[in-house]
């Protein structure tokens, strides 16, 4: 989800487009995307006004709450994530008023597969882009376990 949220951030007009994420094959995707930069983490990117916008799109708490505190003056924080139920962040509600920041979520499940699949099929994404393998159902289990262990980016079990 977030290198399409990458994708379409770039397709609306942002100037610049950051990620950070801990799979290697992910951000060497979103580098070849054409990303302005890269990270396993937010510190390794040159940004010490931090971002207009912040989308997280891990429902890590850790994740969450750092993305919280690197959004710029009068930016926008977007949840777009999914977190399970009990996952809990602080936040300063004297920064979100004095640096003017927004917080917003957006409810993945509920409308963005079928706008994604509408961009799929226009050719607005290149669902190549988004998986990285591709395996027959016999191999489910080593699909589940790639999965848990982070390892590529989206997996398609074939039938």
């Amino acid at each position: 989800m977030g290198l399409m949220m990458l994708e379409l951030a770039k397709r609306t007009g942002a100037a610049s487009v950051d990620v950070v994420d801990l799979n290697p094959e992910r951000l060497a995707t979103a580098a070849r995307l054409g990303v302005t930069g890269t990270g396993a983490s937010a510190d390794a990117l040159d940004r010490p006004q931090g971002w207009d916008v912040v989308v997280d799109a891990t429902g890590n708490a850790a994740a969450i709450q750092d993305g919280l505190g690197r959004v710029a003056k009068a930016g926008t924080f977007l949840q777009f994530g999914v977190a399970d139920y009990a996952t809990r962040v602080t936040i300063d509600p004297y920064r979100i008023y004095n640096q003017e920041i927004t917080i917003t979520g957006s409810m993945a499940v509920l409308h963005s597969y079928e706008r994604a699949a509408e961009l799929f099929a226009a050719g607005v994404l290149d669902p190549d882009v988004f998986i990285s393998d591709r395996v027959p159902l016999a191999q489910y289990p080593e699909a589940l376990g790639k999965f848990a262990a982070g390892v590529g980016r989206k997996i398609v079990v074939v039938p």
